[in-house]
Order: structure tokens, then sequence, then C-alpha cells
């Protein structure tokens, strides 16, 4: 029984030969190296770790904020719906007083900048936009007075021509 133990081990082993073993400790010796050089320092460890706690205790909290909503939706439901005529008239008249007051508080600054813009502009300070103004008075002014310009120059011209259509006039 021995001799075919022995025989049979000895069929399926093989000797280990000189170049395969230098070729082995070479292969081992490249695969460690590469490793080593992928090994993280202690700040990148340290970095990782702190990822990996901080997103546990992230993942932690949204669990526990999601059972809250959920078991706060299956107890407080039925009073909702029970009290829910009451709830949106007075949901319509908060909303309407709230928009209302921020309405207010929000024209009540554009308007307070827009008099503080006035007030630096007529002072001379010449706030931001205020060469824009300028050019746009300008415009105005040039465009007024050539229809002024241009009334008197026609003017007289439609004026004999209405007393041509009706000579009694």
């Amino acid at each position: 029984m021995s001799d075919q133990q022995q025989s049979t081990y000895g069929r399926t082993q093989r000797p280990p030969t000189r170049s395969s073993g230098i070729q082995t400790n070479m292969a081992n010796s490249t695969f460690l190296r590469k490793l080593q050089e992928h090994v993280p320092n202690s700040t990148q460890l340290v970095g990782f770790l702190t990822l990996i706690i901080s997103g546990a205790i992230l993942l932690l909290l949204t669990g526990l904020t999601l059972t809250a909503i959920i078991l706060g939706l299956i107890f407080f439901t039925p009073l909702v719906l029970l009290s829910s005529p009451i709830w949106i008239p007075v949901g319509t008249v908060l909303f309407i007083a709230i928009f209302g007051f921020l309405s207010v508080c929000g024209f009540g600054v554009a308007a307070l900048a827009s008099l503080s813009w006035m007030y630096r502009y007529f002072r001379g300070l010449h706030p931001p936009g205020s060469d824009r103004v300028d050019y746009a008075r300008s415009r105005i002014a040039d465009t007024a007075s050539h229809v002024k310009d241009y009334a008197r120059e026609y003017g007289g011209y439609l004026h004999s021509k209405v007393k041509d259509a009706a000579p009694g006039a």
C-alpha cells in the first residue's frame, strides 16, 4: 500500500527545477515591487478611513431620517385628513398674508434703492448707469427739437392746404 502511495505521489508531483524557482522568485519580487508602489501612505490611509466613517455616519442618518418621515406619515396622516377642512382655509389665508408681506417688503426695498440712486444721480455722484440715463435724455431732447422744427416747417404748409380745401374756414 505504501508503495502505491509513493508511486502515485511521485508521479503527480514534479521536483522543482532550478530555472522555474528563479522565475517564480522574480515574478514574486516583481509583484511585490508593484504592490509596494501602489501602497497608500499614512495620509491617504487616514483620508480613506475618514471617508468611510463619514459615509457610514451619513448613511445611518439618512436611514434614520427616512424612517422618521415614514413613521410620521403613518401616525399623522389620519389627523391631517380629519382636520383638513380647517387646514385648507388657514393655509390659503397664511399664503396670501405671507405673499402680501413679502411683496410689500420687496417693493419697499426696490423703492428705497431707486430713491437712493436718484439722490446720488441728482447730487452728481455718478451712480452706475447714469451715463445711459444721460445718453437717453440727450436723445429725447434731440428728438423733441427735431419734431419741433418739423412742425414749424410743415405746419404752415398743412395750414395752407386746409384753407385751400375749405376757403371759408
